[in-house]
C-alpha cells in the first residue's frame, strides 16, 4: 500500500510562526513579503475578530540551486481585529493577483494599534487591531513557482 507524501517526509519543515510584538512581526513581514493571493483568498470573521489571508509565499529560508524559484501556500492570521478597511484593492474582483510588499504597525494606547499591509501596485489593506497577534503557518509542501522568477524590486 502507497501513502500520500507527507511534509515531515521531506527535508523542508514547514513554517509555523507567531508575532505579539513590533521586532516579531518584521520577521514575519519579511517572510510573507512577495507573497501573492486574490480577493477570493481573502476572509474577515467579524464576529471572531479574525482576519485571514491564504497566501503562496515566496520560499527564502532555504538555499535553492541557482534559478529555482519555491513557493509554499501558507495561512496568514491576524487574531483581535476591530475592523478592516481597504485602498486600491477591487473586493469584487476576486481573480486580481494582490502581492505583500511588507507588513507594519503602528501601536497605539495599550498595546492596540494598526495592522497595515502594503501591496504592490499602491494597494494597501488596514487592520485596527486590540493587540498584535499575528501567525503565519505553511499548509502545503513547496512547490516550484509557476514564473520560475524571482520578484525584482529593482534594487541591487
Amino acid at each position: 500500500m502507497t501513502q500520500d507524501a507527507r511534509f515531515e517526509d521531506g527535508i523542508a519543515k514547514p513554517l509555523n510562526l507567531g508575532a505579539e510584538d513590533g521586532e516579531d512581526l518584521k520577521v514575519l513581514s519579511a517572510l510573507a513579503q512577495d507573497a501573492v493571493f486574490t480577493a477570493a483568498d481573502m476572509t474577515w470573521q467579524a464576529s471572531q475578530h479574525r482576519f485571514a489571508l491564504l497566501i503562496n509565499r515566496l520560499r527564502r529560508e532555504d538555499t535553492l540551486p541557482k534559478g529555482t524559484v519555491e513557493r509554499a501556500r501558507a495561512v496568514l492570521v491576524f487574531d483581535n481585529v476591530l475592523g478592516v478597511a481597504s485602498q486600491g484593492v477591487d473586493r469584487s474582483d476576486k481573480d486580481t493577483v494582490l502581492q505583500i510588499l511588507e507588513i507594519a504597525f503602528e501601536e497605539g494606547e495599550d498595546g492596540a494599534g494598526r495592522l497595515t499591509l502594503t501591496l504592490a501596485g499602491d494597494g494597501a489593506l488596514r487592520l485596527n487591531v486590540e493587540a498584535l497577534e499575528v501567525s503565519l503557518k505553511d499548509v502545503t509542501k513547496p512547490y516550484l513557482a509557476p514564473s520560475g522568477k524571482s520578484p525584482d524590486h529593482g534594487v541591487d
